[in-house]
């Protein structure tokens, strides 16, 4: 309870202190990568749950000859990429912390196709509500290897209190800054998840 009042508080202060921010982003985002300004896809939210989770665009439309998406290193433009190492294309996820469908602080959401994918273990992730931030993202982000993300957000699950929360958030803040662990080695993001080795799965 404690944990949502903060995030209910955070959410309306941030988005209301940083409404010229946003609106500012969404104005270059318009110019510079067209409409529409919000990127929204579905993601899994608390116990799997699926939600719609807004972000600001940061890829062009680009396809290839038979209509599939170019790779993410070749939609990925230089404006996109500084939203991305800014951390500015997250800002739009505070509504969905003030809904209550994302924490400020929890596992990243990651992709629908990934649920069963993930070993029993894995998917205690999905005990704590999605966040903006979270302990991975302040120990490697992107750069991280999935196995370990994934432990680091179990641990997170079990050892989330205000206070680690609050660590968190500052911690973010000064990730932002030096930009750190922006994309994963030899990525323009992250690489895709394809399951465990050992070929145990989420039942």
């Amino acid at each position: 309870m404690i944990k949502r009042l903060f995030d209910l508080f955070a959410s309306c202060f941030g988005l209301l202190v940083l409404s010229p921010v946003i609106a500012i982003v969404a104005w270059k985002v318009r110019k510079n990568l067209g409409s529409p300004v919000l990127f929204k896809q579905v993601r899994p939210g608390k116990g799997g749950k699926p939600f719609k989770m807004v972000k600001f665009r940061t890829m062009k439309d680009a396809i290839d000859s038979a209509g599939n998406p170019l790779p993410d290193s070749e939609r990925l433009t230089p404006f996109g990429q500084f939203l991305r190492s800014s951390s500015l294309d997250e800002l739009p996820e505070l509504w969905n912390v003030l809904k209550g469908e994302m924490s400020l602080v929890g596992p990243r959401p990651l992709l629908m196709e990934y649920l069963p994918l993930y070993s029993a273990e894995q998917y205690r992730r999905h005990e704590a509500r999605p966040g903006v931030t979270g302990w991975a993202q302040i120990n490697g982000r992107n750069a991280l290897g999935w196995d370990e993300k994934f432990k680091l957000d179990v641990w997170y699950v079990d050892n989330q209190s205000l206070w680690l929360d609050v660590k968190i958030l500052v911690l973010t803040v000064k990730k932002v800054l030096v930009r750190e662990g922006i994309s994963a080695e030899g990525e323009a993001t992250m690489s895709r998840f394809f399951g465990n080795d050992s070929g145990e799965k989420h039942d």
